[in-house]
């Protein structure tokens, strides 16, 4: 696992995408077993407080599950779960602010979607 800590979102949040990353490029296979938290604070010298609480939020979301004794685990459905979030926020924080700054500065919908085609013509 790999990822640069940057100041713009909370370590934790950071940790839990990083995370997320791995399983949704499959890296980290469903079922397979993710790097344990003092793996990881020690890897990039963050307080293990820190990186339990980003697992924990995946835990909170389904994505991990806890194994008593062996560490933490990918769930079943995963990547799906990571799949529609991060649709939905694609949708509701990228789109949403496309189309607003569009609407400002007097770009149509039709002339958004020729600039859309061009840039991945």
């Amino acid at each position: 696992m790999k990822f640069t800590l940057n100041g713009d979102e909370p370590i934790f949040l950071q940790i839990a995408k990083a995370i997320e990353d791995e399983i949704i490029c499959n890296r980290i296979s469903e079922g397979e077993q993710v790097p344990s938290t003092t793996e990881i604070s020690k890897r990039y010298s963050i307080n293990p407080a820190t990186v339990l609480k980003g697992m924990n939020l995946l835990v909170d979301r389904n994505i991990l599950y806890k194994r008593r004794g062996l560490g933490m685990f990918v769930q079943e459905g995963a990547v799906e779960i990571i799949r529609k979030d991060r649709k939905e926020q694609f949708i509701n924080e990228k789109i949403g602010n496309l189309l607003d700054e569009a609407e400002k500065i007097g770009i149509t919908r039709d002339e958004l979607i020729e600039l859309i085609q061009k840039y991945k013509g």
